[in-house]
């Protein structure tokens, strides 16, 4: 860790005055940690050392760093921002209390370190500062309590108080008079650090004092009663007695506070009621066998890939449409939960899950429908594993919640399914945090959802409150849906990817998922059953030409009348239906399905429907005569035209509907006379980008970029002293693409500097000594060793590459 001294030109250590020069005093190792631990400090890099410390005091950074410390270290930060400023180590183990518990001895010099390396504190070991505007934020001015519950000093509390008053106060004290109100808060304050000295004055307190004083010593330390200059002789209540000793100062015409140095004497010295210097424990609420727990996790994530199928499948032919304020409508995501046969808030999670993968959008048209994208018929053509994949590595990065569909903004209008406002930065994090847990207990192990939200507040004290606890909620139920976790353990599959290892996760997954089927077993009873998951082109034509009957281990499908006509009327013959039935069924057709289909087909088209306001049109005048007695069409008001054709009083929709509901199978006809089919084209958008995740600050910092920025903060100060080298002059150095950019490529791993020819976009040539940091999207970033910062030079404008001589190396 670094000392925070620095040297002065005579190299004599001397201690630093400012956050500069206490960043300028650490290595570069320090500085490293420092970028790491806080990346917005990185975009852009900062010009200097100065910068660099201007920059991570402001207000916004500041918070931002403070929200990425667990509690224990929030707790010492805390702690500095009541304490004196520098604060020596022992002071600030005194309000810890350090000397009571050893676990918070064992913690406070990481704790503090942690500060030190985020640069929220500074200054030698023995004079510890916290950052003004982190005091600010932890200890705010104008006498409003902080995080730990303490009321302003004697010094702000008592400075709108009469020399006169505060005389009168010091005599019922027991202290002598001073000449000035500076000293006279002194003087008081000097008091309550004297421990033997403020418990004489508390012992004179009268029955009931210690009473009041115990409701403000943890905070908040106001008191709503009005304030009253008495003596403590005059005093007629506690109240009165506490603010004639001044324990009590005013805090405005209605309230009265407890002073900083009143209430750490009656708090032992302690900045807060309970220290936690040891995250909690993650306990684990059951024992599941681990190869059970990954056989369910399995076959929860081949369902996951099924419904998103179903649900895309479902909107290819009824898609609903777009709000005008854009996201879903509730009927439609009703109508949809109800196809589905899920839940509502189950229906809205995996529709926001496809939405995320790209797999259905916004059409664009004028009259906007929600409809699977081109990549939803890539994403199909994929094995199982693969397809769950690409689902899982979506709900792992995005930032939209599905859970808060339903809710309502801060402008209280409900949340919609694929609508603005569902995103939230934390989630991201928050599922990695909570699954790692689930990975660090023993194989086998659920974790209790109360201990894994206690660990997370641990970790996150400062973001989310509510929504943070509900997020941790949230994860584990989607995970489980989701097939991450199998019976609350997360599966062996599951965990390669919180390293990003996806080939990992394939290879362990796809033996555990089921092999689809391409036969179902057709019964007598008109019904097929599905012993297994089935191939997606064989489960598309089932679900045209049978009903689903029940779901389950198998699939029940059930032909009917109704069924086999749909499929007739979206273009299937007789014949297609029983090649299809041959192909796929594991036993011989039944006879009964074969007469179904037969008289189906040999029924459906005899009636033609068609629009006038509509007719009938039939070869059998017998068919035309029967209709026109049957008392179940007379809303429809038929009456003959010709022997075979009738006209109807009703649209031919209308028309369709009653006949099939008669008995009938009549078919829909065109303006040329043609059967009409009605099998929908499946609608697709043009092709889609999924949604960006909205990112929470600035993306971690490389490896490469992360040496690139420190040497380019050193440049920045030693920029006035550093004599700059340039390249030896003479022409451009010019070598082909390839060689070009293999050479950068092996500068980046090597670490070495390379002489370059670059000609800007206005046609200027130069020569630059570069260090290589990253080469990618024909870019390339590196340290300019002429202008000493990192620069990003296009591949395309570099006209060669050279390496340096050994002199100039």
């Amino acid at each position: 860790m670094s000392t925070g001294r620095t040297e002065d030109a005579d190299g004599v250590r001397t201690l630093p005055r400012t956050l500069a020069e206490d960043l300028r005093g650490r290595d570069d190792a320090a500085l490293s940690a420092l970028l790491r631990a806080r990346p917005d400090l990185v975009h852009p890099v900062p010009a200097d050392l100065s910068q660099l410390a201007t920059r991570s005091s402001t207000r916004a950074s500041v918070i931002r760093a403070l929200e990425r410390l667990d509690r224990f270290s929030l707790q010492v930060a805390e702690a500095l921002a009541v304490a004196a400023d520098p604060c020596a180590p022992q002071e600030l183990q005194a309000l810890l209390g350090v000397d009571q518990d050893p676990d918070v001895a064992a913690a406070f010099d990481p704790a503090v370190a942690a500060l030190r390396d985020a640069a929220l504190v500074w200054g030698e070991p023995e004079r510890l500062r916290l950052v003004r505007t982190a005091r600010d934020v932890l200890a705010p001015a104008g006498g409003q309590p902080g995080p730990t519950g303490l009321g302003p000093l004697y010094a702000d509390a008592g400075a709108g108080l009469s020399p006169t008053r505060l005389q009168e106060i010091l005599a019922d004290a027991g202290l002598r008079s001073t000449h000035d109100q500076v000293s006279a808060l002194a003087a008081l304050s000097a008091l309550f650090a004297d421990r033997k000295r403020a418990d004489a004055l508390l012992a004179q307190a009268p029955e009931g004092a210690r009473g009041v004083l115990s409701k403000l010593t943890w905070g908040p330390p106001f008191g709503a009663t009005p304030p009253r200059a008495v003596r403590a002789e005059d005093a007629r209540t506690p109240v009165e007695w506490l603010q004639a000793c001044g324990l009590l100062l005013p805090a405005g015409r209605d309230a009265v506070v407890l002073p900083r140095e009143v209430a750490l004497h009656l708090r032992g010295g302690l900045a807060h009621r309970q220290v936690q210097p040891v995250a909690p424990e993650v306990r684990a609420a059951r024992t599941v066998d681990p190869e059970q727990a990954d056989h369910a996790a399995a076959a929860q994530a081949f369902t996951a890939v099924r419904t998103v199928e179903e649900a895309m499948d479902l909107w290819s032919t009824e898609s609903p449409t777009v709000l005008r304020a854009g996201g879903l409508g509730v009927r439609d995501l009703r109508r949809a939960a109800q196809a589905l046969d899920l839940t509502e808030p189950h229906a809205a999670f995996w529709l926001e899950l496809a939405y995320g993968a790209g797999l259905v959008a916004p059409d664009g048209e004028v009259d906007e429908h929600w409809a699977p994208t081109p990549a939803y018929d890539e994403w199909l053509r994929r094995p199982v594993a693969e397809r769950w994949l690409l689902l899982a590595r979506t709900w792992l990065a995005a930032t939209r919640v599905a859970a808060l569909v339903g809710t309502k903004d801060a402008k209280d209008k409900v949340l919609p399914a694929l609508g603005s406002g569902l995103d939230r930065t934390l989630a991201p994090e928050l599922r990695r945090d909570v699954l790692g847990l689930l990975a660090a207990l023993p194989r086998g192990s659920a974790g209790d959802a109360a201990s894994l939200t206690a660990r997370i507040a641990w970790q996150l004290p400062l973001r989310g409150g509510d929504l943070r606890d509900q997020l941790v909620a949230w994860t584990l139920a989607e995970a489980e849906d989701l097939g991450l976790t199998g019976r609350g353990v997360l599966a062996r599959f599951a965990a390669p990817l919180l390293d990003d290892d996806e080939t990992t996760t394939l290879s362990r997954l796809a033996p555990l998922l089921p092999e689809p089927l391409d036969q179902v077993i057709l019964q007598p009873d008109l019904t097929a059953i599905a012993p297994g998951p089935l191939r997606t082109p064989l489960a598309q034509t089932l679900a045209v030409a049978a009903d689903v009957e029940s779901k389950g281990g198998a699939t029940v499908y059930r032909f009917t009348p109704d069924s086999v006509r749909r499929a007739l009327d979206a273009g299937r013959s007789a014949a297609e239906l029983h090649a299809f039935l041959a192909e796929h069924s594991s036993t011989p057709v039944p006879q009964p399905l074969t007469y179904l289909v037969d008289d189906v087909a040999r029924r459906h088209g005899r009636l033609r429907v068609g629009a006038a306001s509509a007719y009938l049109r039939c070869d059998d005048d017998a068919l035309l005569d029967e209709l026109l007695a049957d008392r179940r069409a007379a809303q429809l008001r038929l009456r003959r035209l010709a022997p075979t054709v009738l006209a109807a009083q009703a649209d031919p929709a209308a028309v369709l509907t009653q006949l099939r509901t008669m008995g009938y199978a009549p078919a829909a006809e065109t303006a040329d006379g043609d059967v009409l089919i009605t099998r929908p084209d499946a609608r697709r958008t043009p092709p889609r980008t999924p949604p960006t995740p909205v990112p929470d600050g600035p993306p971690p910092v490389t490896t490469g970029l992360l040496a690139a920025a420190v040497k380019a903060i050193r440049a920045g100060d030693r920029a006035a002293t550093v004599t700059h080298r340039a390249p030896t002059p003479g022409p451009l150095p010019r070598t082909p693409a390839a060689e070009t950019l293999a050479t950068l490529q092996t500068a980046v791993l090597t670490g070495d500097a390379v002489w370059i020819g670059y000609v800007n976009a206005d046609g200027a040539a130069s020569q630059r000594v570069i260090e290589p940091v990253r080469v990618e999207g024909g870019f390339v970033t590196a340290f300019d060793q002429v202008h000493e910062e990192v620069r990003t030079f296009s591949l395309h404008r570099i006209t060669g590459v050279a390496e340096l001589a050994d002199d100039e190396a």
